[in-house]
């Protein structure tokens, strides 16, 4: 990243980074998505989910996966420039990179108290909402209502 040190982090350390944090009593929350391209309601619902307790991780959807969820024209951004936006934000604590379409994997590893997701979800349609609860987690809808998405942006060309 060529504007400061990037927070993108490899599940293994993040993971042992996670553990000591929540020994020391830090609350972790989670959320995640595309982020494709960045509007103000991702910023708002970042701040929110940040508000929530001490560290924020964003569990970022690799280009596979945002092409698996979103169509074969998507992402208009690879991973790694994704992961620089999000980086560059003051409530982002730390970026890793989802491979899966859902989040199961990284929530069941990570574990964290919270896991936030924006307004088109409800605690009853999140699909991870199995996994969180399994391990004792909460859930948390965060942010203004959706009133954008990236869906209604094209690219120029």
């Amino acid at each position: 990243m060529s504007g400061g040190a990037t927070k993108l982090r490899e599940a293994d350390a993040l993971a042992r980074d996670l553990a000591e944090r929540r020994e020391g009593g830090e609350r972790i929350i989670f959320t995640s998505g595309c982020f494709d391209l960045l509007h103000v309601g991702h910023v708002r619902s970042l701040w929110a989910a940040r508000a929530l307790g001490d560290r924020l991780v964003v569990g970022l959807n690799s280009d596979a996966s945002v092409r698996a969820l979103k169509g074969e024209e998507r992402p208009f951004f690879p991973a790694a420039e994704r992961a620089e936006v999000l980086s560059a934000l003051e409530c982002v604590d730390d970026v890793v990179i989802v491979e899966e379409t859902t989040m199961d994997r990284i929530l069941e590893r990570l574990r964290p108290h919270v896991f936030a997701k924006g307004t088109d979800y409800t605690p009853e349609t999140i699909p991870e909402r199995a996994t969180v609860r399994a391990y004792g987690g909460e859930l948390a809808i965060v942010g203004d209502e959706k009133t954008r998405s990236t869906r209604q942006f094209r690219p120029a060309g």
